[in-house]
């Protein structure tokens, strides 16, 4: 591995060199015609020093050569010192393990340009022959590859490296009025656009199924507003786990003011609510976004948030952990070689229950099931606001009409405590990115849930 200079100094408490490479793809055809092609490789290091309870950090460009590497150490410990001048802080300890060891992603050679064109053209091919009264079909693929090569002054020296790819295929049509209507699916998996079977044989049954929502879609008719009883299908509950509660659980946002500062041993959730930031496995299989160490070199573990309702703990970096006096989960991150590690999510999941979706979707006399969402914001007192782009009408236990776009909101402590059904599946998403300062990749999923919440109306 690929050493990143000396770490030891009698004016830094702690002291840390990041190498870090980002190789990106991004390819978009929309209606046969490849209108984006994108191929980019960023590298830099980057230091970062503690001294006197202050950090200071440094990045440059580049392959990371011993020059650019003392340029970098001494202007983050010179940054460091300098905060001095705001005043005397405690110094910290930063107190926990330090991680020595390589996990590098293999998958399979990387697609050509021409090889990435010829697999969108077949799947364009496919819906133009099967679906003729769609009117226009998109596919975007995607993929990234982060390798960062880290040493800290406490023995740290590893080489991490996380591998993501993606396909987004969207349908387009109209509904009864006219009006343009259109829907997203999102495909992804660990390694490159290579490790993932994108034949149309393969992924006819998801598109498919696009296909038959769009047509319901055609048909919509509006929600009603106010507070209803919904069944929040995975990528919902997904995402009220992530933006809703996961944000408000991390330890500079919890340091921050965030509402769970009070609330820990406390119960935020209906007891069949557990939710876990995973650190890199799952019953046996490695997440999608496996972190075994993280850019502050402590090694990662799980981060249990909710046990049976309870708020059982927080997301750490070294510091956020020694001023809340717990443990680090090694959830220190950051997305871009210039990029400062941040406290991030890694593998944000509610566990899965024991019931049925279709029993859930039968115990509802007046509801809807809430499919896709578009975007969500939330904030830290688990305020949220999330698009449904999908959902359908719940009437006497059975799905109805599809509804046309709305939103759903509402306090998720308090959409959370009134769960009274968990879906004992698990679906999984690495689709997206999360944005807190700078972008990182992210997954997130679980069940389905069934709750209480605010639907927009008409």
């Amino acid at each position: 591995m690929p050493q990143t200079g000396s770490m030891a100094t009698a004016a830094t408490d702690y002291l840390e060199t990041r190498r870090h490479e980002l190789r990106k793809m991004r390819m978009l055809m929309v209606d046969g015609n490849l209108t984006t092609n994108l191929r980019s490789t960023e590298a830099g290091v980057s230091a970062r020093a503690h001294h006197g309870g202050y950090w200071g950090f440094s990045a440059v460009p580049g392959a990371g050569g011993p020059n650019q590497i003392a340029q970098v150490v001494q202007q983050a410990r010179s940054n460091a010192q300098a905060m001095g001048r705001f005043g005397t802080r405690s110094a910290l300890a930063l107190s926990g393990e330090s991680y020595v060891g390589e996990h590098r992603f293999h998958g399979k050679a990387e697609l050509t340009p021409a090889e990435s064109n010829e697999r969108l053209q077949a799947l364009h091919s496919f819906c133009k022959q099967r679906y003729p009264d769609v009117r226009s079909t998109r596919f975007l693929l995607a993929d990234e590859h982060h390798s960062k090569w880290l040493t800290t002054s406490r023995g740290g020296d590893s080489l991490s490296s996380i591998q993501r790819a993606l396909c987004y295929v969207t349908l387009m049509s109209n509904a009864d009025d006219g009006s343009p209507i259109e829907l997203s699916h999102p495909i992804s998996w660990k390694g490159s656009a290579a490790d993932g079977d994108l034949s149309p044989e393969h992924l006819a049954p998801q598109i498919d199924q696009l296909y038959q929502h769009l047509q319901a879609k055609r048909h919509a008719v509006p929600a009603r507003g106010g507070m209803q009883t919904v069944v929040l299908a995975p990528a919902l509950a997904g995402m009220l786990a992530h933006e809703a509660m996961g944000h408000p659980c991390e330890g500079d946002i919890v340091l921050g003011g965030a509402v769970t500062a009070n609330l820990l041993g406390q119960r935020v959730a209906s007891e069949l609510v557990s939710m876990v930031d995973i650190a890199h496995t799952w019953q046996g299989r490695e997440a999608l976004m496996p972190v075994y160490v993280d850019d502050e070199g402590t090694p990662a573990r799980d981060a249990v948030l909710i046990d049976k309702g309870i708020l059982s703990g927080f997301m750490h970096s070294r510091e956020t952990a020694e001023r809340l006096g717990q443990a680090s989960t090694g959830s220190a991150r950051a997305y871009a070689p210039g990029d400062e590690p941040l406290v991030r999510m890694r593998n944000t999941v509610i566990l899965p229950g024991t019931s049925k979706l279709d029993a859930m979707v039968e115990g509802v006399d007046d509801g809807y099931l809430l499919v896709k969402t578009g975007n969500g914001q939330a904030d830290s007192t688990t305020e949220f606001m999330f698009s449904v782009t999908l959902a359908y009408e719940i009437k006497n236990g059975k799905l109805g009409s599809s509804i046309r776009d709305t939103t759903v909101s509402g306090s998720a402590i308090k959409v959370l405590q009134s769960v009274d059904a968990v879906s004992d599946d698990m679906h999984w998403d690495a689709g997206g990115y999360c944005g807190k300062k700078q972008v990182m990749v992210v997954s997130m999923g679980g069940p389905a849930l069934r709750a209480r919440a605010h639907m927009g109306g008409q």
